[in-house]
């Protein structure tokens, strides 16, 4: 048997909103072991003079605790 646990992150990147998801995925597995899956609940931009300067996401980040 096993049991999973989710930790909510954010992650941004200048280049898009799958390099956002990747960087996240690789800080959170600095820190958490046994990483199955992320859900990307939000996805935004912020932009500045009508351009878009970064991407971010928010994730559940699924892991299966030992």
């Amino acid at each position: 048997m096993s049991v999973a646990k989710v930790s909510e992150i954010s992650a941004t990147s200048p280049t898009s909103f799958d390099d956002a998801i990747a960087c996240g995925i690789a800080r959170a597995g600095k820190t958490l072991r046994n990483i199955k899956g992320a859900w990307v609940n939000e996805m935004k931009v912020n932009c500045e003079d009508g351009k878009v300067t970064e991407y971010c996401v928010n994730m559940k980040v699924t892991f299966v605790i030992d």
